[in-house]
C-alpha cells in the first residue's frame, strides 16, 4: 500500500549554481541517480542563479559559495526574499568555520565540501527535502488562513457598505482590506468616504496618495 504513495511523491525541483563546468556536470549526474529529484535549471554564477530561481521556482538550490557576479550566500538571501520556503545546500571547496556559521545564520540547511560523493549529496538532499516540505506546508496553511480572513473582511465590508456604516468597527474593516495591494477600488473609495465623514483628514491624505499612485 505504501508503494503508490512513493511513486506519486512530488518531484523535488533543484537548481544548480557553480562557476566550474565540471562541478555543474558532476552534480547533475549525481542528482540524476536520486529518485524524485528533477534539475530544473543550471547557473554559472550567483546573479544567474537568482534570475533562474525567479523563473523556475526550485524547491532547493545548490549554490557554490564563491561565484562571480554574486556569491552563493548573497544569492540565497535574494532568492529567500522572494521564495522563503526554498531550501539551500551550499557547496564550498574550503571547510571554514566562520563561513559555515554565516551560512547557517542566513538559513542555509546543508553544507557540502568539495569534492563530495553521491551519497553525501543524497543525504543532504534528503535532509533538506524534509525541511522544504514542512516550510511549504506552513506557507500553504498561512495562505489559506489569509484567504479565509480576507473573505470574512469582504463579507463584513459588503454588509457595512449596504448600511452605510462609518463607525470605528467599519473603519477598521476597510483599513484592513486596504492593506492588501490588490484591494478592490470600491473598498478604497468607501474608506475615503468614511474618512471624510469622520474628518480623518491625515488618513484621507495618505489614502488619496495611494489611490493616485494606483491610477498612474
Amino acid at each position: 500500500m505504501a508503494q503508490p504513495e512513493l511513486s506519486a511523491r512530488k518531484k523535488l525541483r533543484v537548481l544548480i549554481a557553480d562557476d566550474i563546468q565540471e562541478t555543474r556536470r558532476n552534480t547533475r549526474l549525481m542528482l540524476a541517480t536520486i529518485d524524485d529529484v528533477e534539475v530544473v535549471a543550471i547557473a554559472s554564477n550567483g546573479l544567474q542563479a537568482v534570475q533562474f530561481a525567479k523563473e523556475h521556482r526550485p524547491d532547493v538550490v545548490l549554490l557554490d559559495i564563491n561565484m562571480p557576479e554574486m556569491d552563493g550566500l548573497t544569492a540565497y538571501r535574494e532568492i529567500a526574499k522572494v521564495y522563503p520556503a526554498t531550501g539551500c545546500i551550499i557547496i564550498s571547496a574550503e571547510k571554514d568555520a566562520a563561513t559555515f556559521r554565516t551560512a547557517i545564520s542566513v538559513g542555509v540547511q546543508e553544507y557540502l565540501i568539495k569534492p563530495f560523493t553521491g551519497d553525501e549529496l543524497e543525504d543532504a538532499i534528503a535532509k533538506v527535502r524534509v525541511r522544504v516540505e514542512q516550510a511549504q506546508q506552513r506557507v500553504m496553511q498561512d495562505t489559506q488562513v489569509r484567504k479565509q480572513r480576507e473573505a470574512y473582511l469582504i463579507q463584513l465590508a459588503t454588509e457595512y457598505s449596504k448600511t452605510r456604516r462609518t463607525d470605528d468597527q467599519a473603519m477598521e474593516v476597510f483599513e484592513q482590506l486596504a492593506l492588501n495591494p490588490q484591494c478592490e477600488q470600491r473598498w478604497l473609495q468607501t474608506l475615503a468616504m468614511i474618512y471624510v465623514v469622520r474628518q480623518k483628514w491625515d488618513r484621507l491624505k495618505v489614502l488619496a496618495a495611494k489611490l493616485e499612485q494606483r491610477n498612474k
